[in-house]
């Protein structure tokens, strides 16, 4: 006689179901995402939900970091691979006109997106540090191009950064509102407009 031995149950795909929760995340933001809506959006129970992520602030916390280093990730190729912080910011923000609007995932970038009418402190210090890391970096770029003559010497680096990053988190406001990619690349391109010409070696 053949006995059938009882085997595990079979688990579902972590990848996948993080996927989904982060389109959940994306879509409604942290606070109006409720774990009933992340559960439904996953495809699981609550107890698999809490037994392979946490709570729901866990998750969060995994999906944004997950998200940066996929969607979110073409803010950091362009300043690898530009020689330049007019060059990259201008990738940037190129290329968000693109991501923020095109189909498969919801408009805008989760980062700033998610943050809209946050009421929990953590979370909304999750976000506005690593915004705000963002700023530091492009700050930090801009000034080593100040110093090295590519740009003009009076130029205010934590104001051009900042201008920068209030364009992008516009942009992303503008896509989740209905613009275009059209749209928001002219955005971009009048943006970069703005920014100081000339430079040691011009």
């Amino acid at each position: 006689m053949v006995t059938r031995q009882r085997g595990r149950p079979r688990s579902f795909d972590r990848p996948t179901a993080l996927e989904q929760a982060t389109m959940a995340f994306w879509e409604h933001g942290y606070e109006t995402t409720s774990v009933s809506d992340l559960t439904r959006a996953m495809g699981i129970s609550a107890p698999s939900l809490y037994a392979a992520f946490g709570d729901k602030k866990t998750l969060f916390e995994e999906v944004v970091e997950t998200y940066v280093l996929s969607y979110g990730a073409y803010g950091g190729r362009a300043f690898a691979e530009e020689a330049t912080a007019r060059d990259a910011v201008g990738r940037m923000l190129g290329e968000a006109a693109h991501l923020f609007t095109e189909s498969g995932h919801p408009p805008g970038c989760l980062v700033i997106s998610a943050a809209v009418n946050c009421s929990t402190p953590e979370v909304e210090a999750i976000l506005r540090d690593r915004r705000n890391a963002n700023l530091a970096f492009f700050e930090d770029r801009i000034r080593r191009d100040v110093e090295a003559g590519a740009l003009p010497a009076g130029t205010d680096p934590r104001a051009l950064a900042r201008f920068s990053g209030a364009v992008l988190q516009g942009m992303s406001q503008q896509a989740r509102d209905g613009a275009t990619a059209e749209e928001l690349a002219a955005v971009a391109e009048a943006a970069m407009r703005a920014w100081p010409t000339g430079g040691a070696g011009e």
